[in-house]
């Protein structure tokens, strides 16, 4: 697993490698850094071949240039788990996420809800039912510019 690091400092001033990811959670609660570290791991475990990063403020793995995975820690005081292609999975715990994709997600309140044998599977199935996202968005946009009338006028 491929991932962003930092330079940091310790007390005693020497550089530390810290990536952006562990940031991330250490920036939360303990609780929902548990979380975080729990779901990190399962993650980096099943899909070793991803590469992860920041994203959109967000820890997201990355298959190519596809996102497949990332998770978020919500106002609402739970840590949201959402796949890319999740509504491809056929897992009735999954909520659809936005518009047009096929993004849906999953809370969880405790690390103690994640169900290592689920999430397992959840995770073979994000690394192999891959949408390829960079086309669909441009396919979006071009559709988009399309269907929009010539703005100029004579």
């Amino acid at each position: 697993m491929k991932s962003r690091t930092t330079k940091t400092t310790d007390s005693t001033e020497q550089p530390i490698d810290i990536d952006e990811i562990t940031l991330y959670a250490k920036s939360h609660s303990p609780d929902h850094a548990a979380i975080c570290g729990a779901l990190r791991t399962e993650i980096d475990s099943c899909l070793p071949t991803a590469t992860s990063k920041i994203w959109h403020g967000s820890p997201v793995w990355f298959i190519g240039e596809n996102p497949v995975v990332g998770y978020n820690v919500r106002l609402k005081q739970e840590v949201c788990l959402m796949f890319w292609n999740g509504q491809s999975f056929d897992e009735p715990v999954f909520k659809p996420v936005g518009k047009g994709g096929k993004a849906a997600q999953i809370t969880f309140a405790d690390v103690s809800e994640i169900d290592t044998k689920l999430l397992r599977r959840w995770l073979k199935k994000a690394g192999t039912l891959i949408w390829d996202y960079r086309k669909m968005y441009k396919e979006r946009l071009a559709a988009t510019k399309a269907a929009k009338p010539n703005a100029k006028r004579s």
